[in-house]
């Protein structure tokens, strides 16, 4: 008699984890959901605004974004003090990303889309490559996707949406359409953060998570200079650098 009713409650608790498992799997994705969200009603408010503001406000905007990416690349960078590490990183995945060409491939991509699309922007390509590095290359990206795989948290990526929507009505101001189009390496990237992280753990310690940072800021300063016109910087190539940063700084833990 007992046994049957111990069987039942096995089955009935096995049946609840399931569905709070389920819950939990569906609440992990909120945060960047809603961050491609916000980017869309940015880029739409932000086409609207384009389009009554003359060509001078526009390169001003343009200029103050820059200004702005070169400030916020400088105030990431700086929190790093492994600079042996981030140079060697900067290194290899400059050269590992100049062999592949991301830039051209990413360009590729850029063109078939806006052929696709019938879009005839000549900023295009500037904006989904801008739009990407400063809604992905950021702390808060990384500690946010972290925190809502491993604890289900969205409180960090929901604060970093609203602040993405905002960035990207004055972007798509200045650069177009294009920086709409980023939601598609936003998701994949920051999507692919936060179930690498509910799958593999606290796969990252926070000394890790703030090189990465580092490397990220150094990116967007590089972007900062591009957007300013000073020099024309392949950092889309550079990119590589960020996967190999944790893997150096992990071995060098060792040493």
């Amino acid at each position: 008699m007992f046994g049957k009713y111990i069987c039942l409650y096995k089955i009935i608790t096995s049946y609840n984890k399931k569905i709070v498992l389920k819950s939990n799997k569906r609440k992990k994705m909120i945060g960047t959901i809603v961050n491609v969200i916000t980017v869309i009603i940015g880029t739409f408010i932000g086409v609207l605004f384009k389009s009554k503001l003359p060509e001078k406000l526009v390169k001003i905007i343009f200029q103050s974004l820059g200004l702005f990416t070169l400030f916020f690349g400088i105030a990431m960078s700086l929190k790093s003090d492994n600079y042996l590490v981030i140079i060697f990183s900067l290194v290899l995945g400059a050269i590992i990303g100049q062999l592949i060409d991301i830039e051209k491939h990413l360009n590729n991509f850029s063109e078939k889309v806006k052929q696709k699309a019938k879009l005839n922007s000549s900023t295009f390509n500037e904006g989904l490559i801008t739009a990407f590095l400063l809604f992905c290359t950021g702390p808060m990206t990384i500690l946010g996707a972290i925190d809502e795989g491993l604890r289900s948290n969205s409180d960090l990526l929901l604060m970093k949406a609203v602040l993405d929507g905002f960035a990207a009505i004055a972007l798509t101001s200045a650069l177009g359409i294009g920086v709409g189009f980023s939601i598609v390496p936003l998701f994949l990237y920051q999507g692919a953060l936060t179930l690498a992280a509910m799958f593999l753990g606290d796969f990252l310690p926070e000394n890790i998570i703030t090189e990465i940072s580092a490397i990220g800021g150094i990116l967007l300063i590089g972007m900062g200079i591009t957007m300013l016109e000073i020099k024309n910087i392949k950092v889309i190539n550079i990119l590589p650098a960020i996967i190999i940063m944790p893997i150096l700084a992990y071995l060098v833990s060792f040493l």
